[in-house]
């Protein structure tokens, strides 16, 4: 496109230089479309279609690496590039009330798990700390938050880290968590599965843990560790 247009910008450049003075309608007409006008705002309008297109590509590509259509038997999978497109897709959740910074270890090994439900446990956790922020920010919105996503290879376990700067989890509602339809959320507001499913999905789907560290005011990290070779049935080898 932006090719054509320049062809068709030295077929206009070429007539004016063999028209110096062009008749009146021809006049006319140069006036009214605003020629110079064109020159300028149409290449700048095909570079940011061409943005655009590079923007929704990525996106698209994203949700297919997020969904792994069929993968109902462990994969070996590039857990960073899985972190990648997770962020990507839940761009909308996090972008309104908090920056995202990703510390992933480019020497993390593939992980042998079940693709798509790492990626909703991240999503899950992902979200909760967009939440919790935005929770947080209620007294000053325009002050944008931090969520810290970061992978780890420790002792042949794939360590996922979501970090936020929310105002950290009430004591009391510690222990209760992970628990099927707890949330601490209004009516119809909250369905209490999220940190339900990430526990279902780590602990007794891939054999892992799932941790927490809070600090009243300063937010909170969820520690999710799975390990790096299962066997084909779903356990931990070795």
């Amino acid at each position: 496109l932006a090719e054509a247009f320049q062809d068709l910008l030295r077929v206009v450049e070429a007539q004016e230089e063999a028209l110096p003075e062009p008749p009146g309608p021809l006049a006319r007409l140069l006036k009214e479309v605003d020629l110079p006008y064109l020159k300028e705002e149409i290449p700048r309008a095909i570079e940011q279609s061409g943005e655009g297109i590079a923007r929704v590509t990525h996106i698209v590509k994203a949700m297919k690496d997020f969904s792994h259509p069929g993968s109902e038997d462990p994969l070996e999978v590039d857990l960073n590039r899985s972190i990648e497109s997770t962020i990507t897709v839940s761009r909308n959740e996090w972008k309104y009330v908090a920056n995202l910074v990703l510390e992933l270890d480019p020497n993390l090994p593939p992980v042998l798990c079940y693709p798509n439900e790492i990626n909703q446990a991240v999503l899950n956790l992902v979200v909760n700390a967009a939440h919790a922020i935005g929770d947080a920010q209620s007294a000053d919105p325009e002050i944008k938050g931090t969520i810290t996503v970061s992978t780890a290879l420790d002792a042949g376990m794939a360590e996922i880290r979501v970090r936020d700067t929310g105002m950290g989890i009430p004591e009391h509602v510690r222990p209760r968590i992970f628990d099927p339809f707890f949330t601490t959320k209004e009516v119809g507001k909250g369905t209490g599965q999220g940190l339900a499913i990430v526990h279902t999905v780590v602990v007794e789907r891939h054999k892992g843990t799932v941790a927490f560290e809070t600090e009243t005011g300063a937010g909170s990290v969820f520690i999710l560790r799975v390990p790096v070779a299962m066997d084909r049935k779903g356990g931990p080898l070795g």
